[in-house]
């Protein structure tokens, strides 16, 4: 049984006018001949030439002076190691040479594709059948750089999608690292990343069981700064560091609109992209409510699975994931507990789905296969599409599946309530693939999705087209129930 698909018309595509103020190191030699040409310039010249990059980009960044101020900051020590005083510079000085060390960074000019979809937590105000969602994108600029973008809209009675304006500018939160660590646990994750015991065993050795992130910091700081350190011991050493810097939190502005607002990679664990986010509505059992996303940060050679949770999309707690389930891509949760324990779908080894329960939703361990590719268009790779849906007939779970020419189509698969291992129903076919003008792209011939809801008795499914742009499709739940229903195995 085919099953309906009706894809609309609406097409969310890059915008390379969507720019960040990103720090900009050219170096310490460069930026020493830099420091040494402005130093030579009187206060007035520096006014002038100060004046006239802040008549250029102000308009473009929201007090694009304090990310001036805070990026002078940061080369503080190599300015001072000049034998300059920097309390002694003005205020116009340093914000001149924070401006060399700041560059603009267009976040979605390459690409702007895999989307998940949530329910607003503000649904006051609106009309019978009308629904007010947020959409998460994966933006890419370049270099391949990823980070998590959003929009607002409105779904009517009829499922059309009303996209509400776009803010002007775009705002990179605060930051808080994470201070203090639990040794076992972190030691748990580095043998997971796979780092080696042999040049990390030392630096564990002179912590205490509970230790500071500043601590740490300086014991690896003093270790990379011996200039005949061998760079295996180097990369494990700089491994450390960066697990430690994947717990931080963000938040936002409260006057920007969450248009404006980028998950920009943070760490260095995430340096080459924060990949393929599958938010979700979560249920706990006091029928409290959060917003919960798995994703994939990724460091050039390293991927690392992270969590982010936020109440209100200014504030996001980020985590990194740990156990034996907690690898490869394609985590995702489900949006309340299953007989008390947390679940969460996985594909660690790349090419099947994997079931996972646990009693804290970062830690991960016993993954169970459900599933393994059955038909032709699946034959190389399954994979979910995010969170599962609960519907009255079972888990609905979007999925992806790679087949021949590395071709990504979605499918659908219906899992029991109680025990999610058990598949009811699998289609046959793809609910969704590549028509003739949705096969070029960044990716060749790919649909993929990170997340759908529920509407009006209907499937609101959000989807990439070719890894560029993205559009979003609607589907019967009945007719597609049914369909699954009937294709039991």
């Amino acid at each position: 049984m085919r099953v309906t698909v009706i894809r609309k018309n609406i097409k969310f595509v890059p915008d390379c006018r969507r720019v960040v103020a990103r720090y900009f190191m050219n170096g310490i030699e460069p930026t020493q001949k830099m420091l040494s040409h402005i130093m030579i310039l009187n206060e007035k010249q520096v006014t002038d030439s100060l004046e006239h990059t802040l008549q250029e980009f102000a308009r473009r960044h929201r007090n694009i002076s304090h990310t001036f101020f805070k990026n002078c900051e940061k080369i503080k020590a190599l300015i001072e190691g000049m034998k300059i005083n920097y309390d002694s510079l003005s205020n116009e000085r340093k914000m001149l040479i924070g401006s060399y060390c700041t560059m603009e960074y267009a976040i979605e000019s390459a690409a702007f594709f895999n989307p998940s979809i949530v329910e607003d937590f503000d649904q006051s105000n609106l009309q019978n059948g009308e629904k007010r969602i947020i959409i998460s994108f994966r933006a890419t600029g370049e270099g391949h750089i990823s980070s998590i973008v959003f929009r607002r809209g409105i779904l009517d009675k009829n499922n059309d999608l009303h996209i509400l304006k776009i803010g002007s500018n775009i705002d990179k939160a605060d930051i808080t690292h994470k201070r203090l660590f639990n040794k076992k646990r972190f030691i748990s994750k580095l043998a997971e990343m796979h780092t080696s015991d042999k040049y990390c065993a030392q630096i564990m050795l002179e912590l205490p069981d509970q230790f500071e992130y500043s601590v740490l910091k300086n014991l690896i700081n003093k270790a990379l700064n011996n200039q005949t350190i061998r760079q295996e011991r180097r990369t494990a050493l700089e491994e450390i560091l960066w697990l430690a810097d994947s717990f931080y939190d963000l938040q936002f502005k409260h006057d920007s609109d969450i248009t404006e607002r980028v998950i920009f990679p943070i760490s260095d664990a995430e340096s080459r992209g924060i990949e393929d986010a599958r938010f979700v509505r979560f249920m706990d059992d006091d029928k409290s409510e959060k917003i919960i996303a798995t994703y994939t940060a990724y460091n050039g050679h390293t991927i690392l699975p992270k969590l982010i949770v936020t109440e209100d999309f200014y504030s996001f707690r980020v985590l990194p994931l740990h156990g034996a389930g907690a690898q490869n891509k394609n985590l995702a949760i489900f949006p309340r507990k299953i007989n008390g324990k947390y679940a969460m779908l996985s594909r660690i080894d790349g090419i099947n789905n994997y079931l996972m329960y646990s009693d804290r939703p970062t830690q991960w361990n016993n993954p169970v296969m459900i599933q393994q590719p059955r038909y032709p268009w699946e034959f190389i790779q399954l994979g979910n599409c995010g969170s599962p849906l609960w519907t009255e007939e079972g888990w609905l779970v979007i999925t992806h599946g790679v087949g021949a020419m590395r071709r990504y189509c979605i499918g659908a698969s219906l899992f029991d309530l109680d025990d999610p291992s058990k598949e009811i129903g699998r289609l046959k076919e793809p609910l969704l693939s590549p028509l003739e003008d949705e096969r070029e792209g960044y990716v060749p011939n790919v649909v993929y999705s990170c997340g759908s809801i529920i509407h009006n008795n209907s499937l609101i499914l959000p989807y990439a087209v070719s890894d560029y742009a993205s559009t979003y499709a609607v589907v019967d739940l009945v007719e597609l129930i049914t369909a699954l229903k009937r294709s039991q195995l």
